[in-house]
């Protein structure tokens, strides 16, 4: 009985800590930002919000955004051709140095892209992770099948929710400590502090599952089974209570 409570705690924590990983995937406020100092931006009025998707703007009376489109698009490399003179060196030179700027600041916004792949990859582990857990719940029965399927099926999501945990936590420390290298973080949004508590609720659900369902021998059997010739209590019969 006390294995059946636990397995549907963990489910429980899986399931609410799932959505608040996919609710952080889909929106933009993962971390509060500003352009100039803060005391600057306090006064002006204007902060900023950077998520996995879109860099927002937030003033008075104002909130824009623009999609994060641009980091997709690397430089292009130019090189020299024999019929150019000394000047055209020269600004081909400059403009090798502007193109590895851009590439370099491309390669500090490659965080993104990671943070976007982490947190999709856990989303979607989360679907047949959901799925296998809810066909081992105490109240669903599938035919005659035996406790140790039931119990191999459990372990399986529960390992999947324990790494659907990990890409989470990866994803939400990595992003704010890679924006703050551009630029000043004021606060974090209310999208990574969801996708923190998601994640902690995964892989705490997640590893009550693995550790403490009971044995494949004995998952799945505390139930109550009554007997169907009488309807006194005194008739009722349980089996491994």
């Amino acid at each position: 009985m006390v294995a059946t409570c636990l397995h549907l705690a963990g489910f429980v924590c899986s399931f609410v800590g799932w959505i608040g990983v996919v609710v952080a995937t889909a929106t933009n406020d993962w971390v509060v930002t500003c352009g100039y100092t803060i005391t600057t931006c306090r006064k002006m009025d204007e902060l900023g919000s950077k998520g996995l998707w879109a860099d927002c703007v937030m003033a008075t009376g104002l909130y824009h955004c623009k999609p994060l489109v641009d980091i997709l698009i690397l430089p292009g490399r130019r090189g020299m051709g024999a019929d150019e003179v000394p000047g055209d060196a020269v600004m081909s030179i400059g403009i090798q140095r502007g193109n590895l700027v851009m590439a370099v600041q491309a390669a500090l916004q490659g965080y993104v892209q990671a943070c976007r792949a982490l947190m999709i990859a856990a989303s979607v582990l989360g679907l047949p992770a959901i799925f296998l857990l809810i066909t081992v719940l105490p109240c669903i029965r599938m035919g005659h099948e035996p406790g140790a399927a039931k119990y191999r099926r459990s372990q399986l999501g529960g390992i999947l929710i324990i790494l659907l945990a990990m890409c989470g936590v990866v994803a939400t420390i990595w992003f704010p400590v890679c924006a703050h290298r551009e630029t000043t973080i004021m606060s974090f949004g209310y999208s990574l502090y969801t996708g923190w508590i998601g994640s902690a609720l995964c892989l705490f659900g997640g590893c009550v599952i693995v550790c403490c369902s009971g044995d494949a021998q004995t998952f799945g059997e505390n139930r109550f089974y009554y007997g169907s010739g009488s309807s006194s209590p005194t008739h009722a019969k349980s089996a491994h209570v």
